[in-house]
């Protein structure tokens, strides 16, 4: 009669493995169409070095304090792309010096082609959810005018 007890441990583990490869399989995926090559190599680049710090959901990239968090927090809490317009040479000029004065992002993540495809794939997504102007840190940037076309 004591046998029927003995299962219930291993039902619930495995119940748990159920559940936690049930969940893996949630995860986003990179929204860029294949048909744009470069764009989606950087998309995908993007996710694997730059989502632990920056958000651009086009790369399923959340990495980015939540609008409404608490004030100070992370200091690898980067820009959320998702509302700040970027442009190519201002990508690659930030990937080559660690981010912008004061920040602290490691200079070369990225380097030659690579380094390329991702400055060309913020360029072209980065801003998309921004309601108004743009937000920029930097104030040489001329944000804004490298956008999809039909936007």
């Amino acid at each position: 009669m004591h046998r029927p007890l003995r299962l219930f441990p291993r039902i619930g583990a495995a119940v748990a493995v159920g559940m936690l490869v049930a969940l893996a399989g949630c995860r986003g995926e990179v929204t860029v169409p294949e048909s744009q090559q470069t764009a989606r190599k950087g998309a995908e680049l993007f996710e694997e070095r730059c989502s632990g710090c920056h958000s651009l959901e086009a790369a399923n990239s959340y990495g980015s304090k939540p609008e409404g968090g608490k004030i100070g927090g992370e200091r690898s809490n980067g820009p959320n792309f998702n509302i700040r317009v970027e442009e190519r040479d201002d990508v690659l000029y930030a990937i080559r010096n660690g981010g912008f004065s004061g920040a602290i992002m490691p200079a070369n993540i990225v380097v030659g082609k690579e380094a390329q495809e991702i400055a060309s794939f913020v360029a072209e997504y980065s801003g998309d959810d921004r309601e108004g102007g743009s937000e920029t840190v930097n104030p040489g940037s001329n944000a804004g005018s490298g956008k999809r076309s039909g936007q």
